[in-house]
Parts: structure tokens; sequence; C-alpha cells
């Protein structure tokens, strides 16, 4: 059989394809030891793309996801969905920083014409994506923050228009397997190979905290930035607890049910990292030890790294463990520069007012950006707004605030703060409880309304308690060694919920029940009588007989008929049996 001369070039054609695209994707894995006996594990894979139209022929890239940013013209988009809190004052602060629920915000391209419309069906497109309830956003729930956000990708032309950003959470979204599957299905190996094998739906809801988002951004495509690449970022972050894991002796195989199969084949680099620099106060030791030890200051702390490099282990299957050397003791953890809390105060059903309190642990001034984003359904008033803080009287040095209109748009509040050293700023603003119309209410609205948390960003002079930034740098590795002068770190306050004067829906429930059984009780006899006939009949037969006494026969005429062949029959067997006398 002759081979068709064409067919002869498709290996080497393929083979000039794969060299000649510019995609590369990288996984990584960092594994860090927190105080109180947990310990945290940020999972990064990043997928690079280097086109210039996301309308092409993808290679690693997920084709479903870059058909979405490019319809609605996406700059760049940040997505999480989160379960549970991070304690900044016990843990420090993480790679990746989200509140509970959902949280989505997005840099339209400066040609877009229609931002709200773009915002809308991007957030339905990115719902059907990752199966989650993404199309409850909408502009009664959406702002244009001004200075909390901005945005980590390279621009040709960049210029600060918050007319192009869209901001949403959902406080109430509740993540689960349905949102991990399609997370790794983006994936270039899927979780068929590699570290996304130890995503194991089962292991990571029974975390004290699970988050996982998707970052996308443009980012230089060469070093002198001349050509530009697409950037995706899937990241996990989990938390374990020493009381689920069964020890404070962890590894790889207790945190996932499972060892280390190897790398991704598709991987450039696939890396594991150990934050090793609590040593000093809680040893540990590795087993099996690590390929390499990188140690650097960074903001007056130094971080030592114990990486695992898959790529160049030969054994197929294979578990990193810690196990301490020395029995337990109790460690204070050290707070670090800034942390915050929310609540609510007040009593009763009357006035009462949000509060959120920012510690300042350093020796140094902080500036923060405070933002808040309330709920249409709950009215704030700006003349209440109440700055106090420890040490010295606070003026804002900044202040945007747009009053909220009722399901069209929330209650938008920011403010720039310096706050001074080792002092607590609190800030607080009145609200009303009111009525709502009754179509307005959720399905289960005794369980109460939800309020999403505040966003406070800041500049920190030092990093302590900072574990990594992912915002300007591609690999955990150069964003960790990196040193700064300054370490931006964004912290997301508690949800909280309140209870609003509620209708007893359960009254129409009941009075539909009743009225439902009058009507039935009511409409048998009701259209018997309006559909049946009645006529009175004589029977002929009975001769001259009253009334009367055709409805006495009537009513009593079976058991007539019932006593009638008794009696004969007895009375026919006393008459066979007496003798018969013959005159």
């Amino acid at each position: 059989m002759l081979t068709p001369a064409w067919a002869l070039f498709l290996p080497v054609l393929f083979l000039k394809y794969v060299r000649g695209n510019a995609d590369s994707f990288t996984e990584e894995l960092l594994i860090k030891p927190l105080s109180n006996n947990h310990v945290y594990t940020y999972f990064q894979f990043t997928t690079t793309w280097s086109t210039d139209a996301l309308q092409h022929h993808t290679h690693l890239f997920p084709r479903s996801f870059g058909e979405i940013i490019a319809r609605y013209q996406i700059d760049e988009l940040h997505l999480s969905l989160t379960e549970g809190l991070w304690k900044h004052l016990h843990w420090g602060y993480p790679v990746v920083d989200a509140p509970s629920g959902a949280e989505m915000y997005a840099w339209f391209s400066p040609d877009t014409k229609d931002v709200d419309t773009q915002w809308k069906l991007l957030t339905e497109s990115m719902s059907g994506l990752f199966c989650a309830s993404l199309n409850f956003i909408d502009l009664s729930n959406s702002l244009q923050p001004q200075l909390s956000f901005r945005p980590s990708g390279v621009y040709k032309n960049f210029q600060s228009n918050n007319s192009f950003v869209r901001y949403a959470t959902l406080p109430r979204e509740i993540v689960c397997t349905e949102n991990l599957t399609p997370w790794k299905k983006l994936l270039p190996c899927d979780s068929k190979k590699g570290l996304a094998m130890l995503l194991n739906s089962g292991r990571l809801h029974n975390t004290n905290y699970h988050s996982l988002g998707i970052h996308f951004r443009s980012v230089c495509g060469d070093d002198k930035c001349t050509t530009k690449s697409y950037e995706l970022k899937q990241t996990m972050s989990l938390v374990y607890d020493a009381e689920i894991i069964g020890s404070r002796d962890w590894s790889v195989q207790k945190l996932f049910g499972q060892g280390i199969m190897g790398p991704c084949p598709l991987a450039v680099t696939s890396l594991i990292y150990v934050d090793t620099s609590s040593n000093d106060t809680t040893p540990f030791t590795l087993v099996p030890s690590y390929d390499r030890l990188d140690t650097s200051v960074r903001g007056g702390v130094q971080v030592d790294l114990a990486i695992f490099d898959l790529n160049q282990r030969k054994t197929q299957v294979f578990n990193i463990a810690a196990i301490h050397s020395q029995p337990q003791r109790v460690r204070v953890p050290i707070p670090p520069p800034l942390h915050v809390n929310r609540y609510i105060a007040g009593y009763g059903q009357e006035i009462s007012a949000i509060v959120t309190q920012m510690y300042n642990n350093h020796w140094q001034p902080i500036d923060v950006v405070l933002l808040e984003n309330i709920p249409w359904f709950l009215p704030v008033y700006l003349q209440t707004l109440s700055i106090e803080n420890s040490v010295q009287k606070i003026i804002p040095k900044a202040k945007y605030y747009i009053p909220g209109k009722g399901k069209s748009r929330p209650y938008y509040l920011e403010l720039a703060l310096r706050l001074p050293p080792k002092s607590t700023t609190t800030v607080s603003i009145d609200f009303d409880y009111v009525f709502m119309k009754w179509q307005e209410y959720p399905p289960d609205a005794n369980h109460g309304f939800y309020i999403g948390s505040a966003v406070v960003t800041a500049m920190l002079p030092v990093a302590r308690n900072f574990t990594s930034s992912f915002m300007y740098f591609d690999t955990l590795n150069s964003s960790i060694k990196t040193p700064r002068p300054g370490y931006i770190v964004q912290m997301h306050t508690e949800n909280m919920i309140i209870t609003l004067p509620t209708p007893d829906f359960s009254m129409p429930y009941n009075v539909i029940c009743l009225a439902c059984t009058v009507v039935a009780l009511a409409f048998g006899p009701l259209h018997n009588i309006t559909t049946k006939s009645l006529y009175l009949r004589l029977d002929t037969s009975d001769g001259d007989k009253s009334m009367f006494q055709i409805i006495k026969e009537k009513l009593f005429c079976k058991k007539l008929k019932k006593i009638e062949p008794e009696v004969t029959d007895q009375a026919l067997r006393v008459e066979s049996d007496s003798p018969k006398i013959v005159k």
C-alpha cells in the first residue's frame, strides 16, 4: 500500500506546531504549617498563552474560558468561591484572600459600549461554566470601586477609570463538588495527572477553610514587554486541622488521601514548596529529603522553603511527611501588623449600626482603604458615619459615597484612612430595619438577610505573617523570595446576617388550607343538588297506602327480607316434625 506524499509531512508539521506554540503550563503546591496545629496548602496552576487574539486555536489554554473572555471584552477577571472564614489574627495572610461565598470583579476593555449589559452577560456565562449561582449578580448588588481594586496586568494606555470595573459578592453562595468539577476540567491534564490528582472532593470539603479561584490577566510576553500574553491562574486554598488529620504529624497521604503520582506531562515545572520557617519554634523533619533549600530575607523576615521537584524524581509515587521530634508545646502566635473584624451594634428592631474595627499592631502608621458594600434593603445614613481612634482623631484622606436605590443599586462607601501606630480604629454607620414588599423576601425569609464582607486594602512595610502575593509574579517561588519596599494585602471581614421585620408567611398558608377545605366540603353537596334531578314516583301496586306507610316499608324492607326466610324455614321444620291430626 502506497503512502500519500502529504502524509509524510504530518509528523514534521506537528513537531513544528508544538515547538512553535508559545503556551506554557506550571503547577505548584505550597504547604505551610500554621499555629494551633493547622496546615495551610495552596495550589497554583498557571497557563500562559502567547497570542494576539483569544479566538485562535488553543493548545493548553481552555477554549471555553477563552471564548467568554473574547466575547465580552474582558481585560482582567477575578472569581473566587469560598467556604469558611480565614482567621488573619491566628493564621496571618494567605496567598489569595477571599470572602465567604462568591466574589467576582472584572475590568472591561475601554472599547466596551455598554458595560452593564456585558457585566450581566458575563455573570450568566460564568454561572453556566462553573455551575454556580453567579447569575444572581446584577446591578442591584454591583459596585464601581474607586480605590480598592487596581488591575495587576499590563495595559498599553492605562487610565484610572472606574467606569470599566464591576465588583459584586454573593455571601450566601455555597461551594460544593459541582463547582470543583468544571474548575478541574479547565486544567490541561484535568485531574488525571499531576498535582490536580490530590484534589479529591471528599477531602476538600472536610477542611476548616477551602477556596477555589480563577484569575485572568494580560502579562508581558518578553523581558522588554513588546508583546502581550494571556495568563490564567487557577488557585485552591485549604486549611486542615490536626484534629481532623488525627495527629500533628502531617503528610500528603493524610491530607489528601493519596500520594503524589508524578507531574503533569504538559507542565514545564512541577514544584512542591514546604515552608520550614517555623522549625525554630516547632521543629519537624521532612521525609523524604528535599531536593534543595531556598533561604531569603524579605521585609525583615527570613523565609526557608524546602523544594521538591517532581520532574527530577524518578519514583512514580511518593509521599511527603513531617515528623515532629519534640513534644507539643503551646505556641502564642505573633499578631500580624494589621487585622480587622466586623459586627452589628444595637438592640431590638430599631436603629442599629455596622461597626468595622481595624487594629494596627505595627510601630508605624499604615495607610488603608475600606470598602463597604451594603445591600439596598439596608438603608444607611452618611451623617451617622463615625471614625474613632484610641490614640488620635482621624480625618479621611478620601471619601466616596453613593446612596442605594431600591432593587437597582447598593449603598457604596469607600474611605482612605491612615491608621496611627499601636492603635484601634472603629468605623461605624447607622442603618434602619425596614419593611419590604412580600415579593421581595427570599424563600427562607426567617433565616435572615446576608450582608457581604467589607474589603480592607493596605500596604504593609514589613512581611511578618505574610505568605506571598500572586498579583505581580508568575510563580510562587519568585513571589516569595523577591523583596519589595511594601507588601500589598487585601483582607475580607466576616459576613453578617440580620433579621429584618418579616411577616408571618405561615398565615396565608393556613388561610389557603382552610379555604380549600371549606370549598371542598361545600362543593360536593352543592354539585349534587345543582346537577341531579329529583322526581317523586308513586307505586300504584300499593293501592290506598299512605305516603308514610310507603316510606316505612322502603326503609325496613331489607331487614324484613333478611328475617323472613329464617322464620319460614324454622316454621317449616316445626311443621314437618309435629304430628298431624286427621279428623
